[in-house]
């Protein structure tokens, strides 16, 4: 870690640009992302947060058990009130089932229908489809997704409230 002098303070008025915030960035990058998504996840009528889901639920039907909204929620970064309308479109949907544990009602898993495992076939290609667009190496892509993960962990670890 480098130290600062005082000399390397930005200004007030280049702290509080727009442009220079880091939130804003991140903000644009991401609703010009999900805007590229849109189309392609039309053909498979599903919104970017129920591709999320989807994804999940892909990734861990080859498991032994199937995931409880909890864990989703948990790797989704998204909280009960959010997941379980998402998970109830999915559910009228038939591409997912919601059962409740017989040893604890609170408990909710959700697993893939067989509907939801047909649809992975088609979704297959969204990835590349997006990334045939977009003029950038796939290692560049990759980098700057290692660099998102890393800056995600540290501001996980640090409370609001020791900022």
């Amino acid at each position: 870690m480098t130290s600062k002098s005082c000399s390397d303070t930005p200004s007030a008025d280049q702290l509080m640009a727009l442009d220079n915030q880091l939130c804003f960035a991140l903000y644009a990058a991401n609703r010009a992302v999900t805007a590229r998504y849109r189309p392609l996840l039309k053909e498979l009528n599903l919104t970017y947060p129920q591709y999320l889901v989807m994804l999940v639920l892909w990734q861990q039907d080859q498991s032994v058990q199937s995931p409880k909204v909890s864990e989703l929620g948990q790797r989704l970064r998204l909280d009960s009130g959010t997941l379980t309308p998402l998970l109830k479109r999915l559910e009228e949907r038939a591409l997912v089932n919601r059962t409740r544990g017989t040893d604890d009602e609170r408990v909710v898993r959700v697993c893939l229908t067989h509907s939801g495992r047909l649809l992975r076939a088609k979704a297959v290609s969204v990835p590349e489809r997006l990334m045939c667009g977009v003029d950038v190496e796939p290692a560049r892509i990759a980098s700057l997704r290692g660099e998102l993960r890393n800056l995600l962990e540290i501001l996980e670890r640090v409370e609001p409230s020791e900022q």
